[in-house]
């Protein structure tokens, strides 16, 4: 697939993704879900072992392109619904599944499904200048794209409430300070600390990464004793990898690990 509406490279073990509808504030459109589905596809066929995703220009991703939504000439109103089963809740299912590190880098503005996207990743960085919003409110809507499981858990039911129903702009430093996102850096800094993180991430145990994700979403949904048997089961898994050889020979050694992701 040739891409028009995203740019994507895969090297070194480290995909980039960027949005790439600067114009509109990397707003959603079908084809742009196209392609992102695409290169996700890519990624897990192809041996990455980190993604970065972010977006061109001035911001982040302003959710849907709402011009794609216009009624109808009838004024038979769109089926938000169908968009959500056909293009959000996939692209949200599919990045929690990922079986390596999704590392989200905020440049600008994430406002409605985009910022929610944001909060999808396993690593959320801004830059200062950056802020979130909840813009669903403002059009008789409700946070999707995973926004109503994901603001409680970060943020507890009043900030959560707060956030969703009056729509106000959240400063990247306060999502910082709320946990909803890993980092806030400054401006000037957000490239070198986006690189770092995926070149800490190339070289990382791949399959202990993704076991730590499988096993911290399982524990939304866990009790205490299905959550034991599940860490059970993946260091049972893991001990038996190259990678964890690979560890405790380096630990003896003295010596920093060379991971292959195996």
């Amino acid at each position: 697939m040739t891409y028009q509406s995203i740019l994507f490279d895969l090297s070194g073990g480290i995909a980039r993704l960027t949005l790439n509808r600067p114009d509109r504030l990397n707003s959603f459109t079908a084809a742009m879900h196209g392609e992102v589905a695409d290169a996700l596809t890519r990624i897990e066929r192809d041996g990455a072992r980190v993604l970065v995703l972010t977006g061109a220009g001035r911001g982040f991703c302003a959710g849907q392109d709402l011009s794609e939504r216009q009624m109808a000439a009838a004024g038979t109103p769109p089926d938000l619904g169908e968009t959500v089963e056909k293009f959000y809740a996939p692209l949200v299912r599919r990045l929690n599944a990922l079986p390596l590190p999704v590392v989200v880098g905020v440049n600008g503005v994430a406002a409605g499904a985009g910022a929610n996207l944001a909060f999808a990743g396993d690593i959320v960085i801004a830059k200062e200048s950056a802020s979130f919003i909840q813009s669903f409110c403002r059009l008789g809507l409700i946070p999707d794209t995973g926004g109503t499981f994901a603001l409680p858990r970060l943020v507890g039911r009043a900030r959560a409430m707060g956030l969703a129903m009056l729509g106000d702009k959240l400063s990247a430093r306060q999502a910082q300070d709320w946990g909803l996102i890993w980092q806030c850096v400054p401006d000037e800094e957000f490239e070198a600390a986006l690189d770092r993180l995926a070149t800490h991430f190339s070289t990382a145990p791949t399959r202990g990464l993704a076991g730590t994700k499988q096993a911290l979403q399982a524990s939304l949904r866990n009790d205490l004793a299905t959550q034991l048997d599940l860490e059970r089961d993946l260091m049972r898994e893991l001990g038996r990898s190259a990678d964890y050889a690979e560890g405790v020979a380096a630990f003896l050694g003295k010596r920093e690990p060379q991971f292959k992701g195996r």
